[in-house]
């Protein structure tokens, strides 16, 4: 190789090196970073899934039905980043409140009762992961 090539090879190396990285995050960003993973609730071993992408100041609610419009389920509170929810199934409902289109929902469970929230807002690897792991409501 001469030596004018070297910063040109240099040069390329580094953009696939940051394309890469680009690619990597990307890729990770959506509904899941994470993936489910095994916990108690109320002392029953289940899968779980921690809440992200919570904006501050503001909090998860668990509706009735997988859709915005439907009432928040009364045996749950307000979960935040980092919070935990027992996961029952899965299934389709409302976009998700951010705009990105993301349509599934997890059936979810604290121990006194279930209710539903959007995936967007989970940890838990996306539908290429949980599907494998969750059976459809």
């Amino acid at each position: 190789m001469t030596q004018s090539n070297r910063p040109l090879r240099a040069l390329a190396l580094t953009g696939a090196v940051l394309t890469a990285a680009a690619s990597a995050v990307l890729t990770g960003a959506g509904p899941a970073g994470a993936a489910i993973h095994t916990c108690s609730i109320s002392g029953d071993r289940t899968q779980c899934a921690y809440v992200t992408g919570i904006d501050a100041g503001s909090h998860l609610a668990v509706r009735t039905a997988p859709r915005y419009s439907a009432p928040k389920s009364p045996v749950f509170g307000q979960y935040h980043n980092g919070d935990q929810l027992g996961l029952i199934c899965w299934t389709t409902g409302d976009p998700d409140a951010d705009g990105h289109g993301y349509r599934y929902w997890m059936r979810v469970d604290n121990g006194i009762g279930d209710g539903y929230v959007n995936d967007w807002y989970l940890d838990t690897g996306g539908p290429n992961t949980w599907k494998s792991q969750l059976p459809q409501c």
